[in-house]
């Protein structure tokens, strides 16, 4: 009886514990109204498209009443143009969060406070604030060290075991992301096995595709010895890539870096870019929206050591950001390489499951 009674008692204990874990998850009520904006660097960008598609994949399915509304600056005009929004959305009585892609640096912090004063929401996604101020999360999309670290791995493979030069090709000097995984790079430069890469320059084409395809052709005149240009943004890749094939330069100067599958297809399968990264934007959208979500409607505090569910992309737990001095983080992950024997699937995927989320009629 008494070895029942103790057998009873481990029973409950252990259904205690497994209750007392599954209630430390936070997890979205649905139809809650919460007024939210996403804020891209600026209009134009595939993959801040592919952003909003998740967003609103999340939208709709915890059928939020309210809005979600997709808005952000023109290229030429995207540091006052980001600043100008999150001052406007910050002064609305309806806007309960604020989804920012910061391209403005710490220039954006005042504004950015104003919202959080206001007792808006304000998550970052894809690049932060780099001073974590008047910021309650930030949607990272991958590590920012492995960023590095997957850039000097595809720069080694495709320079061969004798190394060689290349230049990296970034999108704009204030962007935090872009900075955050140059300077990655640069520390894993450092280690032995990629002595032979050599750094000549790094340039900015702020992520427009005329100045990044002008800025690539300019880096081929300035630096004759260049077999590899490094460009961890999809505008930038894309331009190089172009300029590369369109001067007939592809057999000399490789492309690399960060961009999207199905704007990359066709200079990996001709050999101007044999090798690059990326992960899910539509996934990055819709983990954003339901971290967003949690915190709009109280649900969730911004701490370290919190653990949400984010629907089909499962849990995630707040961490501190070993990237700033200050700032919380989740991390998404995880990263994919493409290269000729993967990318007409990865292509294929992504058609099919866009054709699969659109809507009837549209």
């Amino acid at each position: 009886m008494k070895k029942l009674f103790v057998g009873l008692l481990v029973l409950t204990l252990i259904l205690a514990m497994g209750a007392a874990s599954a209630q430390d998850v936070v997890v979205a009520e649905p139809g809650q109204e919460v007024n939210m904006i996403l804020l891209p660097k600026f209009l134009g960008i595939a993959v801040f498209d592919e952003a909003n598609q998740g967003a609103q994949e999340a939208h709709a399915e915890l059928e939020n009443p309210g809005t979600l509304e997709f808005l952000g600056p023109t290229a030429e005009n995207s540091v006052a143009g980001q600043i100008e929004i999150v001052t406007t959305a910050a002064s609305r009585d309806d806007i309960d969060a604020i989804m920012i892609s910061n391209n403005a640096g710490d220039q954006l912090v005042p504004a950015v406070e104003a919202a959080s004063e206001a007792g808006q929401a304000v998550v970052t996604w894809d690049s932060p604030i780099p001073s974590g101020a008047g910021e309650a999360l930030f949607i990272a999309q991958v590590d920012f060290d492995e960023t590095g670290r997957v850039m000097a791995e595809m720069a080694r493979s495709i320079l061969g075991e004798d190394g060689g030069s290349f230049a990296i090709l970034s999108a704009s000097p204030d962007a935090a992301n872009q900075n955050a995984w140059i300077a990655a790079l640069l520390e894993v430069l450092e280690e032995p096995e990629y002595e032979n890469l050599v750094l000549l320059d790094t340039v900015y084409g702020n992520d427009q595709t005329e100045e990044s395809y002008n800025q690539a052709l300019a880096l081929v005149d300035q630096y004759p010895e260049m077999e590899l240009i490094m460009a961890p943004t999809s505008v930038g890749i894309t331009a190089a890539a172009k300029a590369m094939q369109d001067e007939g330069l592809c057999d000399t100067v490789k492309v690399s870096g960060l961009g999207l599958p199905s704007e990359m297809i066709e200079f990996t399968l001709n050999g101007c870019a044999p090798e690059f990264a990326l992960w899910s934007f539509v996934d990055l959208g819709y983990v954003t929206y339901y971290a967003t979500y949690l915190l709009a409607t109280g649900a969730m505090e911004a701490e370290e050591g919190v653990t949400f569910e984010a629907g089909r992309m499962g849990e995630y737990t707040i961490e501190a950001d070993p990237t700033r001095e200050e700032g919380l983080r989740i991390v998404m992950g995880p990263f994919s390489v493409y290269n000729i024997d993967n990318i007409e699937e990865a292509v294929g995927g992504a058609m099919e499951e866009m054709e699969a989320t659109a809507t009837p009629g549209s």
